[in-house]
């Protein structure tokens, strides 16, 4: 089974997907000894102070110094190491994009990247810390593989995908809490997409807890009587594009949804699939064009319309569009 029994909110538990990060550092240091974790003065933050403890001789405290961090991240990579570089995504890859494309893209590197604390759901740190542009901006890497679970259970099995991959990959975390609403024995496997919920009038195709606003979305709009489809796209590069295509040819419309920037994200990438394989209407929920700001988790997605009701009011708009 793919997912728990959703609907209700209450009941499922709320943690953050940062917490599946950390949680499988310390799996992979057991089995793996040539992981290492590197972290710029963020070790709680990022949730890796657990791997620090149990494995001292294979941890680095960077300090602020995230240029470094990837530049040496990548220095160990070449030594046959696999090098998990964590911060918070402002700044990795916010501040050392450049040391990431050259240290660790275009010398194809077993650098693994942890941008933390990504999205506007950070709350009252703001702008300055709600990294929104990171899936535009890792996305178009060339050797870059980008990665954005929905929840701390597909956080978890992200992070050991992620070890196993050959070259650089991007894992996109969150700092609030968020329901877990995927089962521990959900299979997670880069380059696939899940189909949640099966539909056939309109797919809404998320990625990251904002995830999880889909299926509420998707639950609305059965109420409304329409059937609705939900592809969970964790894996935005590379992209499962034969369920993409199977979903707009079956459906005929598509929604997608992400905490980021609503140009270049993941979005985009479906957006950029179906305009030269199978033209359907399309809506992309994501910030238009704006950064982020002060306020809790809830407010700022309300703010922004990244809740199910705009969710459902884009697929509304959709449908109407359709052939």
């Amino acid at each position: 089974m793919l997912i728990r029994s959703w609907k209700n909110k209450n009941t499922l538990k709320h943690v953050p997907t940062r917490n599946g990060y950390g949680d499988a550092l310390v799996e992979l240091g057991k089995t793996n000894k040539n992981v290492y974790v590197l972290s710029a003065d963020l070790t709680d933050s990022t949730r890796v102070q657990a791997f620090k403890d149990a494995y001292p001789d294979r941890f680095v405290q960077m300090g602020v110094s995230e240029q470094s961090l990837a530049a040496i991240g990548a220095g160990m990579a070449l030594a046959g190491k696999t090098a998990f570089i964590s911060s918070y995504a402002a700044f990795s890859p916010g501040r050392n994009w450049e040391q990431i494309r050259t240290t660790g893209c275009l010398q194809k590197m077993n650098l693994k990247i942890a941008g933390a604390h990504a999205g506007v759901s950070v709350g009252p740190d703001g702008a300055t810390h709600q990294m929104t542009e990171d899936i535009a901006l890792m996305r178009v890497l060339p050797e870059m593989t980008v990665l954005v679970p929905c929840d701390a259970n597909e956080t978890h099995k992200a992070t050991i995908a992620a070890a196993k991959k050959k070259g650089p990959v991007y894992l996109r975390f969150a700092r609030a809490k968020s329901p877990v609403f995927t089962t521990p024995s959900a299979k997670f496997e880069i380059g696939k997409a899940q189909v949640l919920l099966k539909g056939s009038d309109v797919a809404l195709i998320g990625c990251g807890p904002i995830l999880y606003e889909c299926m509420l979305a998707a639950d609305q709009l059965s109420k409304l009587g329409i059937k609705t489809q939900v592809i969970n796209n964790a894996s935005v590069k590379p992209m499962d594009e034969k369920t993409i295509l199977a979903a707009a040819k079956e459906c005929g419309c598509v929604v997608t949804a992400e905490e980021a920037q609503a140009a270049g994200g993941m979005g985009s990438a479906v957006a950029e699939l179906l305009s030269e394989e199978f033209p359907v209407p399309i809506e992309r929920i994501g910030l238009q064009d704006e950064f982020g700001q002060s306020g809790t988790p809830q407010e700022l997605l309300e703010h922004y319309k990244l809740t199910a009701p705009w969710i459902v009011k884009a697929a509304q708009r959709v449908i109407k569009k359709k052939r």
